[in-house]
């Protein structure tokens, strides 16, 4: 009789036994894949958990979705709305790690790379890219009046909020919270190298500073120059010039890839025609580079209220004080011109 109780106890020990590291392999035996095509996890907004047991399979990123689902079931981690997110994953990684390491929302950010574009919709589509916020969502709350008057901005000077550069995000950045970053970013460039003291110095709010920068931005491919040329569109408007501004009449017929103003440009009515109208825009024309502001506000200061291009220097341009030397400059250029036609 003790035999067979014996032998019942050993069986059952066994049994257990083999239930156990049945459920240990389960648990810690590796699920992910010990070479990754992708080791980044994308979770999308109100994934559900089935969602996220396909992202992954699909992806390859899991050999055994049956264990999967048990031990989520184990950790608590199947739920209706799964938590969404960027996520770095490692190979040869047991269920539990990855779970434990999905569950705890520890992302992997991205480096969101805001480059020049001339028009509100250019900032949503690069931004997009790198955001799980698409750009028809960005641009919706762009032209949300009620929202961007709340941060004192208007659809003209909304521009003058973005400043170029590399952010770190999270890839689950909804389109609010892009914007009220892009808040803070801009509010810390501002406090930063004296430029709020350097603004008022010259004269021009921050928005108007971009604005004059945009349009710099679009006028001068040569760093060296952009210092002067905010002092020749500084010194016209000081006197009422107008900047008669090539820039502005490409943005204001948005013909973006027009290599000649030619008169259609120059005569087309809008108010941000700088050839028509005297001073700045009503906002930016373009996004502008943080070498352009800077270049605003630490402006040369010289007599010159004119220039053209240099034909010797494709490039860069001929500086003049006055019409006379202006015209001079002007007529070099045509020359050179015509000499290309032939």
């Amino acid at each position: 009789m003790l035999k067979k109780i014996l032998w019942g106890i050993l069986v059952l020990g066994l049994i257990g036994g083999a239930f156990g590291y049945y459920k240990y392999s389960r648990i810690m035996s590796p699920n992910v894949p010990e070479k990754l095509e992708n080791d980044i996890v994308i979770i999308p907004t109100n994934s559900s958990f089935d969602d996220v047991v396909e992202i992954l399979y699909t992806n390859n990123q899991i050999i055994d979705t049956v264990s999967f689902h048990e031990v989520s079931e184990m950790m608590s981690y199947k739920k209706n709305i799964i938590r969404s997110g960027r996520y770095k994953i490692t190979p040869s990684w047991s269920n539990r790690s990855l779970i434990s390491h999905l569950r705890g929302g520890e992302q992997e950010t991205v480096n969101l790379i805001l480059t020049h574009g001339w028009l509100l919709s250019d900032v949503a589509s690069k931004a997009s890219k790198f955001i799980e916020s698409d750009s028809t969502a960005l641009i919706t709350l762009f032209q949300d009046k009620d929202y961007i008057t709340k941060f004192g901005y208007t659809p003209e000077t909304l521009m003058s909020l973005f400043i170029p550069n590399t952010y770190e995000f999270y890839w689950d950045t909804s389109e609010k919270a892009f914007f009220e970053r892009m808040i803070k970013e801009h509010t810390n460039f501002w406090n930063s190298n004296n430029r709020l003291a350097k603004a008022k110095k010259i004269g021009l709010t921050t928005e108007e500073v971009y604005t004059l920068a945009s349009i710099v931005e679009r006028e001068i491919s040569k760093d060296e120059e952009r210092k002067r040329v905010a002092g020749l569109y500084l010194n016209r408007i000081k006197i009422g010039m107008k900047l008669d501004a090539d820039p502005t009449a490409k943005f204001a017929t948005r013909d973006f890839k027009a290599t000649r103003i030619l008169y259609k440009h120059i005569r087309f009515e809008s108010p941000y025609n700088t050839y028509l109208h005297r001073g700045l825009p009503p906002g930016p024309i373009s996004m502008s580079s943080i070498t352009s502001i800077d270049a605003v506000l630490n402006s040369e200061e010289h007599d010159f209220y004119y220039m053209c291009v240099d034909p010797n220097n494709p490039g860069y341009h001929l500086f003049a004080e006055s019409i006379t030397e202006h015209t001079k400059n002007a007529r070099k250029y045509h020359r050179w011109l015509d000499s290309k036609k032939k």
